[in-house]
């Protein structure tokens, strides 16, 4: 009961904010010019200096974990390799397939995944998350490029150059960066700076979880979306179901295979209907799939702490 407990605790807080934003915007209470523009200062200025704010006051070499990279850069293309393989069987669409790949894939992690580690293991626990996020969004981002352009052979469209650019060009990896120098060589940020910091790094999960909320459309959910059910099946069921399978057999227990196990079990990440309408591929398939995993993550989410406390592994 007390696990049980535990992880109700630890996920239904966080989803509670994000349907309270869905009611805000339902009953009027805000509207899509909010979402747009908090979206906007929690990807540029919040969620950047939270990144940077915990990953400055860390020690590097303590938090830096090699085997969890391995794991989540091998467990990604993976996925990704499955997914593109059964786009080819589902459909024979270019814009389905796409879809359907980068859905699969790229796991909100940095909003939903960051504020369920907090949950679970406290604030501290978000420094060792950061370094993760370091190393898996640009490929996050790069996987992405390559689903939704080569089904629609629309790959000379985009330059490699320009996609390297654009990767490096993200606030939360040039925070990563910024902040490398002061975790490696313990250089101490004033107390003014650090508080200034952490108001805004403050202000990003919740910020963000309303306006998931506020982006979900229920009303765009088809009855017979056969590839959105099949994409949510593998984002949040068989993903964090055969990577956490295999982060035990490795040996990887504890706070370490909690932060992999939420990094796999995220609901897809809102950005990738915005990569998917700008890039031509189906918006409407993305959006589905973005709401049905996040609802279906709640349960799969809880389900999962739950057993990984009751078997001690976290």
């Amino acid at each position: 009961m007390q696990n049980l407990i535990f992880s109700l605790n630890t996920v239904a807080p966080v989803f509670m904010i994000v349907f309270v934003g869905y009611f805000l915007k339902k009953f009027g209470r805000i509207n899509d010019n909010f979402v747009a523009v908090s979206s906007r200062v929690v990807f540029n200025v919040a969620l950047p200096c939270l990144v940077f704010v915990k990953l400055a006051t860390t020690d590097f070499t303590r938090a830096f974990k090699p085997e969890l990279i391995v794991l989540a850069y091998l467990g990604t293309f993976f996925i990704f390799i499955m997914s593109w393989a059964l786009a080819l069987f589902l459909s024979k669409e270019g814009r389905d397939q796409g879809a359907f790949i980068q859905a699969s894939v790229r796991s909100n992690y940095a909003i939903v995944g960051f504020a369920i580690i907090a949950a679970m293991f406290g604030d501290d626990a978000l420094s060792n998350a950061s370094i993760l996020l370091a190393f898996i969004m640009p490929i996050y981002n790069a996987l992405a490029v390559i689903a939704l352009t080569v089904p629609l052979q629309r790959e000379k469209q985009v330059g490699v150059l320009r996609t390297i650019i654009e990767i490096f060009k993200n606030p939360l990896i040039i925070a990563v960066f910024v902040a490398l120098p002061f975790s490696i060589f313990e250089i101490h940020l004033s107390l003014f700076i650090f508080n200034s910091l952490n108001y805004l790094a403050s202000l990003s999960l919740p910020l963000a979880l309303l306006g998931i909320g506020a982006s979900l459309n229920f009303e765009s959910i088809k009855k017979d979306s056969r590839l959105a059910i099949i994409a949510t099946t593998i984002k949040i069921i068989i993903t964090p179901l055969l990577l956490v399978f295999i982060a035990v057999k490795m040996g990887i227990a504890g706070q370490d295979l909690g932060i992999l196990f939420v990094l796999f079990a995220c609901p897809t990440a809102i950005a990738t209907f915005v990569m998917a309408e700008a890039m031509g591929a189906n918006g409407e398939l993305t959006g589905n799939i973005i709401v049905m995993s996040t609802l279906g993550s709640v349960g799969t989410i809880s389900i999962g702490i739950f057993i990984l406390k009751s078997l001690g592994l976290i």
